[in-house]
């Protein structure tokens, strides 16, 4: 594999990561629920205010690359180490698209326009994922732990990520109580709530739909090249 060839896997893995950290902050500015990975990060940082949402969740991968290694051991590989720069990028891209989504306007307050926030969400995620695939190049942390996972317990790779979010979004909840008293955030900007279930269920959904157009297209530009 020559550079070029290289150069233009990442880049189109770039690309999706970026539209993925650009659905984190619609999610948030949606102010109906973020999706469950994101959830731990986003209420850490309603506790501490300093820390960005976008620094929280690079640590919360360099967590999971941690745990990955313990598990796996000698079959840990090195190429898994590259999931440090994606963490550190998709966290970068989740504070600029937050910051930027804030410059804009504040949390929005009419449902409809909520809802529309939580569908564009979902079609940046469906959209984003399938170019990290036909990337292949970087792989969120996340994503691997629930392989990894799924690996370990024998299970369908789908059960297990049921089963990592309800655990995210469990740890949200229960922060959450301790720290605000409430269970979907902290009064004022919401966390979880039903575009929680939104991104959660729809993206799998949005998928089916969004994949061939993808697919599709990749192909058309592969052949004109």
């Amino acid at each position: 594999m020559n550079f070029k060839d290289i150069a233009v896997r990442y880049g189109i893995s770039t690309a999706g990561l970026v539209l993925i950290a650009m659905g984190v902050g619609l999610s948030i500015k949606s102010n109906l629920g973020v999706a469950p990975p994101s959830c731990p990060p986003t209420i850490l940082n309603l506790q501490w205010t300093h820390i960005s949402v976008g620094t929280f969740t690079w640590i919360m991968h360099l967590l999971f690359i941690g745990l990955q290694a313990l598990i796996l051991r000698k079959n840990f590989k090195l190429r898994y180490l590259m999931q440090i720069p994606a963490a550190f990028v998709f966290g970068y891209f989740c504070d600029v698209f937050i910051w930027m989504f804030d410059a804009i306007a504040s949390p929005s307050t009419n449902y409809l326009v909520q809802i529309l926030l939580c569908i564009a969400t979902v079609l940046l995620n469906a959209i984003g994922i399938k170019m990290e695939v036909i990337g292949d190049g970087w792989i969120l942390a996340g994503d691997k732990m629930v392989a990894v996972l799924a690996d370990v317990f024998r299970l369908k790779y789908g059960t297990m990520k049921v089963i990592f979010d309800v655990v995210m979004v469990l740890f949200t909840v229960v922060f959450a109580y301790i720290c605000f008293g409430l269970l979907t955030g902290n009064g004022f900007t919401v966390v979880i709530r039903e575009g929680t279930l939104i991104l959660a269920f729809l993206t799998g959904i949005c998928m089916r739909f969004t994949d061939p157009v993808m697919e599709k297209l990749f192909q058309r530009k592969k052949a004109d090249e």
